[in-house]
């Protein structure tokens, strides 16, 4: 009897091991991934790269899926460079593929949806064949169709009027801001930069939240910022952008037509890229 319960309790020790070198492994990479926003920039990507590594060697399942999705999130912060965002797409991928989240009402979980920004608006690369993939895809380009079309009026901290469609002629950067959102506060000196810069040549930024006026104001009487700053009250010109989450910003050229969409804090190498698309010059 002792011989099998010493063969049993060996078995039950060789079985568990996987399992918790598993869990192991996925606690490490959450906390590289707690630890990701506090890194140097410099090191960021590098350090995006090893968690996208580590993530692909997990087995297939939840906390895969959980933790790819969660560094596709980080990885749009700024400008980590291709290969840590091929990466990060990579991972994401081979987790939905051996882990496919079920669809909600019809509708792609985020995982997909994330997965599919990633690969429209940082221009990757995926090989995730998934009818939920295709839907999350399909409904970016009808998003985008919307937001082509949108129209808005709002009034700045001073109660002066913007109209979206009476900006032709201008090139008009839409930002979708808070007061709370760290990610968006680091952009906003690059945006007043190319603000001032451009502006003689027709570039228009309109910073929306939909704070109160109050906390608006006394967030930017700290410090200068030139573009409009508009309040959106209600969230209705939020609901016609479809934002999900800030900062995101909108590109549109003098004829109004849609040109690039950010969906995180651009550097100003980025921003500057997307004006590009422009006929903007140095």
């Amino acid at each position: 009897m002792k011989l099998i319960h010493h063969t049993l309790l060996v078995a039950a020790v060789l079985l568990a091991a996987p399992l918790l070198h598993a869990k192991g492994a996925e606690s490490s990479i959450s906390k590289q991934l707690d630890g990701l926003r506090q890194l140097p920039e410099a090191q960021t990507p590098a350090a995006a790269l090893k968690a996208a590594t580590d993530i692909r060697a997990l087995p297939a399942g939840e906390a895969k899926v959980r933790l790819a999705d969660t560094l596709a999130h980080l990885v749009t912060e700024g400008d980590l460079g291709a290969e840590a965002l091929q990466a990060t797409a990579d991972a994401l991928s081979e987790a939905l593929a051996g882990s496919p989240v079920p669809a909600k009402k019809d509708q792609p979980p985020p995982p997909y949806v994330d997965l599919a920004r990633l690969v429209r608006y940082e221009h990757l690369t995926t090989t995730l064949k998934d009818p939920l993939y295709a839907k999350a895809s399909e409904n970016l380009v009808n998003e985008e169709k919307d937001i082509a079309k949108a129209d808005f009026t709002l009034k700045d901290l001073h109660g002066k009027v913007y109209k979206l469609s009476e900006l032709r002629g201008k090139i008009v950067m839409v930002n979708f801001w808070a007061t709370t959102c760290l990610p968006c506060r680091q952009e906003m000196p690059i945006l007043d930069s190319l603000y001032t810069h451009f502006e003689s040549q027709g570039l228009m930024v309109l910073s929306i939240t939909n704070e109160k006026l109050f906390t608006v104001g006394s967030f930017l009487n700290a410090g200068k910022y030139h573009p409009a700053v508009l309040i959106d009250a209600d969230g209705d010109v939020a609901k016609q952008f479809h934002i999900t989450g800030i900062p995101r910003t909108f590109l549109f050229n003098r004829d109004g037509t849609l040109l690039s969409v950010a969906i995180d804090r651009r550097t100003q190498r980025q921003f500057l890229d997307m004006l590009s698309q422009t006929d903007l010059h140095p």
